[in-house]
């Protein structure tokens, strides 16, 4: 019956759930719109203060913005940095500007780990000149964007690569003067009033810039200690000097000359034996006591391989005889176990099978310290 309530409320399937906002940093090119919104509510009175407060909204302490076209005596490009940027934009309406807006035509979004990059291959600046003549100009390009990855969502660097411009006059006004056959009029009116869509006031300063990027260092140091500018430019060509004359250190590489062994090493690697020193010469006399020496023979260095050097070594052989007894050779045998001459003369012979039997001869060989060769 029409008026009573019914006992069960007929079910229209699950309530739609509100979605949530997409957030903030994933829409990169709605900052563009909020940064043209914000063009549009500069006034004539817009001072220096406003001017810094709008480079904060949108642009990172570090910031960069370049602009690169190309005029008639080629091509150009300016980059200046986060202090210069607000005077740029300022400059643009000081030429004459009274609107300037930005338009992006499928933009392309990449993001990475701590930034977004925009890339729009189709970006058109629009700007109207509607002080002297009611001009509209539309300046094509390429515009490269990298925000943060943030919920402020800032732009570290601006690149806007200029292809063309085109000035737009309105057909009544053409066909105004047309009227009143105002030849002067109609010249000025072919003429452009910027150049690759950027007035000669803006052009002025970014030409400007060249000179105020490079002295950002000297002014940050004054305001920093107060210093005079000729201090500050003291200060800042003295830190570069320095940095320049004191390069980081470099290892120096270690000298590949190596060191003579001492004789000690060279008695440790001969069992024990201490040979003659290998840094004295010795040439034996007539009455040199062959018997109560020991007997080397030291080889020449190989002439095949090259030239003698601190590398040639000489290789020393060691006999030794085991069943040679020296103390008994010098009383008996003046010329020693091995020797053929047997106590017949100097010129006596002594048969091969008469002789004594000779004892086991080891040999040792071992290197002695780099010695340059005298032969």
């Amino acid at each position: 019956m029409p008026g009573l309530i019914p006992d069960r409320i007929p079910d229209h399937g699950p309530m739609p759930i509100p979605r949530r906002a997409a957030p903030y940093f994933g829409q990169p090119d709605y900052r563009i719109y909020e940064l043209n919104k914000r063009l549009q509510q500069r006034t004539e009175d817009s001072d220096n203060l406003w001017w810094d407060a709008f480079a904060t909204e949108f642009f990172e302490d570090d910031a960069t913005l370049t602009l690169t076209f190309c005029l008639e005596d080629g091509l150009k490009r300016y980059t200046i940095g986060r202090t210069l940027i607000p005077r740029y934009f300022r400059s643009i309406f000081e030429g004459g500007v009274t609107d300037l807006s930005y338009n992006l035509r499928h933009p392309k979004e990449s993001f990475h780990t701590t930034s977004i990059t925009l890339d729009c291959d189709q970006c058109t600046m629009n700007t109207v000149h509607g002080k002297s003549l009611y001009t509209q100009v539309c300046t094509e390009g390429k515009l490269i964007l990298e925000f943060t990855f943030d919920d402020l969502m800032r732009m570290k660097s601006w690149h806007f690569a200029v292809r063309t411009a085109r000035e737009l006059v309105p057909r009544s006004a053409v066909a105004m003067h047309a009227q009143q056959q105002d030849p002067g009029m109609m010249e000025q009116l072919s003429k452009n009033i910027t150049r690759q869509g950027l007035t000669n006031s803006t052009l002025n300063y970014l030409r400007l810039c060249v000179i105020l990027e490079p002295m950002q260092e000297l002014m940050s140091r004054h305001r920093a200690y107060a210093l005079t500018p000729r201090d500050c430019l003291k200060t800042t060509l003295f830190q570069k000097w320095q940095r320049m004359v004191a390069p980081p250190e470099t290892a120096r590489p270690q000298s590949k000359r190596r060191k003579r062994k001492g004789s000690a090493s060279n008695s440790t690697g001969s069992g024990g034996i201490n040979p003659p020193a290998a840094n004295k010469k010795r040439s034996p006399g007539p009455n040199f006591p062959l018997v109560t020496q020991d007997v080397m023979v030291v080889g020449e260095p190989s002439l095949m391989g090259g030239e003698f050097g601190d590398e040639d070594e000489r290789i020393i052989t060691r006999l030794e005889n085991s069943q040679y007894d020296a103390a008994g050779a010098l009383d008996t045998e003046p010329f020693g176990a091995d020797s053929p001459l047997q106590g017949a003369g100097p010129n006596s012979w002594q048969p091969a099978q008469d002789r004594p039997p000779h004892g086991n001869i080891s040999t040792s060989q071992f290197k002695m310290g780099r010695r340059k060769s005298n032969f």
